[in-house]
């Protein structure tokens, strides 16, 4: 049997015994090369094919083994992915001859012995329709990617890649920035005034009438206003008009699919959708919960029966409905069918499993109480308003309010929400006290408050992951990839858990929207995604999808490249003209140069990407970033270069100065003048002289070491402020360390850092992040025979010809569980060394035996 991973094959072949060989592929074992012509347009799409570098001894181990079987059980995960990989094991095998005789395709939704056993009495042959679905999705992915990315990498400086659902999620990251740039607040005031019951107690109203009219968001303008009808409600008698009380319920959410996982475990537990994902599968593997890739809601009649059971143990009867819930997906393929991620044993509570990792225990709660909520009877609420009328009929007012009367499936799960709505009142978490129609409160004081329109909040994971899923665009398990490309590529950034565009993404939005507008319009790319579900359910061809799909996409690439990219650039310039160049309000000419005044700015590419100049270049040396607009900076007002002093040691002029990369500090006017970048930490406004020649100075020498009398360094590197000594590193918080870290503690910061990072010997290329079960840091180091990534006790190395600068966190935990998986690389036992002969007289003329490979 062929399974996935190792922790997978250990477990399940405890189920089989000894009569079975469980073994893992350690995922996909082939995959396009990444080289032009692995998809063949003109020969029907035809696919090569090539076996990934580090599984070929595991495919020559497998080959083996299947050899001496007698049958051959194809046991990958249950979704389109896993039937690939069991269609690639299948066809290599068959290339290399070693397919058995019986050769069968099972599959099981959780690793538990019962589900094991069941899906080997019910073995199947590949599904053609769900490999198809892969190989049209493969090619598509590819033919995109392998197509665009040269016209960019020639037309637009800077870019690095274009996905056909990466570019989309990059498109509503860019246009949500779009709508936050163009959103003019408006102002708007709310009322409120505070009553007072005859017993003393009190609760707020809210103004919804005045003047015999209505109030809508917009009714009280000005403060003016406001104020006036303030005063009328200050000065009102008042009456309870209407008492009106309206049973509600709330019914429990359904369980956990893919995305919803992803979603909550952002907001709950602050987990990326790569980290959730790496857990679940853990969770997985190790037969907790159930497939964790699915979009369907539906739950095992087993599994109902159990929560059912567990509810009445824990609960009051009142808490376990009459009848079990019963959720339907609307799933419209066999990939979908699946059931919802749940626990496999749901009489496993949380408690149970406190042995877990932190960030599996954490997860398998949030799935088992969402689970187990799922089958809760409903949460019911007794909702009031209350209306008020002064005796004069100027004023109306109204306070409501809900009391919750049972919690139902709320005593042990509510979900979170992305966003609060604008102006939410609070009204679900307020109480009233007992008011009757007719009675008379008192006014004891009013309010009026001021508010202004909100824009709409940028994009967090978790809503990010919703909106995709509501447009139908890519698939829920491919959500966590997607995302991590476009950090790792740095066409977004995160910050407060938010996305943000970064300039080459904004540019990047820009080129495909203005030259590709179609392949990244919301509506085509979830048609391709419906077709792909159509090819799935056998329903459509695939190369008749990739035909269609080639067919316009093609000749629109061999026009872009065709364009000059000063005419592609001037396009840009053009089409991004309201963002880089706003009305200033004035009457000016936004594009004017703040510099020599009568050159015009455009926008311009160069080696390192796009940004702002001045057209009377090379006279007007003025430039400004990409992503900054005329007038956010001081650079686009002309106040750079700014002469800050001479230098105590040269005499040179040095100055502050605004380039395409930020802020910089210049020593001198010579050819290649010493520079210092403006660290981000540092306020521009008061870096003054001093600070300037503290930046030039760098690397700053704090003094010899006590124990090797070489130099102690403090610098500031790609990845921030550090320390250095004789190879070894130690990170330092801030700049202001820099300059003020003595030798004590320098010494102390590298000896902790030895003692925590093992063999660290130089500066991470890159530090990529915890790693999703651990937590330890993972770090890209540079090594000696080449990059690899450690978490401070495995160390693994990246694949031939990868990227070491695109690798993702998920690709960069997968790389050390495996080798993790191996355990300790085997020492090669050295030669006995061969005794000479003894040498004879006269010796017969032997030639030289070739030196041994090592």
């Amino acid at each position: 049997m062929i399974v996935e991973s190792p922790a997978k094959a250990k477990t399940i072949n405890k189920y089989l015994g000894s009569n079975y060989d469980v073994i893992a592929s350690y995922g996909h074992v082939r995959d396009l090369p990444p080289k032009d012509g692995s998809v063949d347009p003109e020969n029907d799409f035809a696919m090569k094919w090539q076996v990934q570098t580090d599984r070929s001894k595991q495919l020559r181990e497998i080959a083996s083994k299947a050899k001496a079987a007698d049958r051959l059980i194809l046991a990958t995960d249950p979704d389109r992915e896993g039937e690939a990989i069991s269609w690639h094991l299948y066809e290599h095998l068959k290339a290399k001859k070693a397919l058995p005789d019986t050769v069968e395709r099972v599959t099981f939704n959780q690793i538990t012995k019962a589900a094991v056993t069941a899906a080997m009495g019910a073995p199947r042959q590949l599904d053609t329709p769900l490999v198809d679905a892969y190989l049209a999705r493969r090619a598509l992915d590819y033919l995109v990617g392998f197509t665009l990315s040269p016209v960019l990498w020639r037309k637009l400086p800077g870019a690095k890649s274009a996905g056909r659902v990466q570019s989309v999620a990059l498109r509503l990251i860019t246009e949500r920035e779009r709508d936050i740039e163009a959103f003019d607040p408006q102002e708007y005031w709310t009322v409120l005034g505070t009553f007072k019951l005859p017993g003393g107690q009190t609760f707020p109203a809210r103004l919804v009438k005045w003047q015999g009219n209505p109030l809508d968001k917009f009714s009280l303008g000005n403060a003016a206003v406001a104020n006036e009808a303030k005063a009328d409600v200050e000065a009102g008698r008042y009456s309870v008009s209407a008492v009106e009380t309206k049973p509600v319920t709330r019914n429990p959410y359904p369980p956990f699919t893919t995305s919803t996982l992803q979603q909550e475990a952002s907001r709950k537990l602050g987990m990326s959708a790569s980290d959730t994902m790496r857990t679940a599968q853990a969770l997985y593997e190790a037969g907790h919960i159930t497939y964790m890739r699915t979009d369907g809601v539906e739950m095992a009649g087993e599994a109902i029966a159990q929560a059912r059971d567990v509810i009445a143990d824990r609960y009051t009867t009142a808490h376990l409905p009459k009848s079990p819930r019963v959720y339907k997906s609307k799933a419209k393929n066999a990939q979908e069918a699946h059931e919802a991620v749940r626990p496999t044993d749901l009489s496993k509570g949380p408690e149970r499993l406190s042995r877990l990792p932190e960030a599996q225990r954490r997860l398998y709660d949030l799935i088992w109480k969402r689970t187990l909520a799922s089958q809760m009877a409903s949460a019911k609420f007794d909702r009031t308003t209350v209306t008020l009328h002064d005796a004069h009929g100027r004023v109306e007012l109204r306070a409501s309010g809900q009391v919750l009367v049972f919690p139902g499936y709320l005593a042990l799960y509510r979900e979170d929400v992305d966003d609060a709505p604008e102006d939410d009142a609070g009204d679900d978490d307020r109480r009233l006290p007992k008011i009757d129609k007719g009675a008379a409160p008192e006014c004891s004081e009013a309010s009026a408050e001021q508010h202004f329109t909100q824009p709409p909040p940028r994009f967090s994971e978790a809503s990010l992951v919703k909106r995709l899923e509501e447009l139908g665009i890519g698939r829920p398990s491919t959500y966590a990839s997607i995302l991590q490309v476009l950090k790792d590529r740095e066409y977004v950034r995160m910050e407060q858990k938010r996305f943000y565009p970064e300039e080459k993404g904004r540019l990047l939005t820009a080129f495909l929207e203005r030259y590709f507008e179609r392949y990244v319009q919301y509506d085509f790319t979830a048609g391709l995604e419906e077709q792909l579900d159509e090819i799935s359910a056998g329903d459509e061809n695939y190369k008749d999808v990739l035909r269609a799909f080639w067919k316009d996409f093609f000749p629109k690439t061999e026009e872009i490249m065709e364009r000059q990219p000063s005419e592609v650039m001037a396009s840009i310039d053009e089409f991004l003209e309201p963002m880089l160049f706003p009305d200033k309000g004035d009457g000016t000419d936004p594009r004017a140069c703040p510099s020599c005044g009568d050159g015009r700015l455009a926008l311009r590419g160069g080696k390192f990407g796009a940004f702002i100049a001045c057209s009377n270049y090379p006279e007007c040396k003025f430039t400004r970033e990409f992503g900054n607009r005329s007038g956010d900076d001081a650079g686009a007002a002309g106040e750079y270069p700014k002469e800050l002093g001479g230098h105590p040691v040269s005499g040179e002029l040095v100055t502050l100065r605004s380039g395409r990369f930020g802020l910089f500090v210049q020593e001198g006017e010579e050819k290649k003048p010493p520079r210092a970048s403006i660290p981000k930490d540092v306020d521009p406004d008061g870096v003054d002289l001093d600070m300037a020649v503290k930046l030039l100075g760098l690397p700053r020498v704090i003094g010899q070491h006590p124990e090797t009398g070489k130099d102690i360094e403090s610098a500031i590197g790609r990845y921030g402020p550090y320390l250095r000594h004789d190879g070894k590193y130690a990170k330092l918080s801030s700049t202001e360390e820099v300059f003020e870290t003595g030798m004590n503690a320098a010494v102390v910061k590298l000896a902790e850092a030895a003692k925590s990072g093992g063999r660290k010997t130089a500066e991470p290329l890159k530090i990529m992040g915890a790693h999703p079960i651990s937590g330890d840091e993972i770090r890209l180091m540079e090594g000696r025979y080449g990059p690899y990534v450690t978490d401070g006790t495995t160390n693994a190395s990246l694949k031939r010809g990868a990227d070491p600068m695109t690798l993702t966190l998920e690709e960069a935990a997968t790389l050390i569980d495996e080798r993790a998986a191996k355990g300790p690389a085997k020492k090669r036992r050295k030669a006995p060394v061969k005794k000479k002969p003894a040498a004879k007289k006269k010796p017969a003329a032997k030639r030289k035996a070739p030196a041994k490979k090592g």
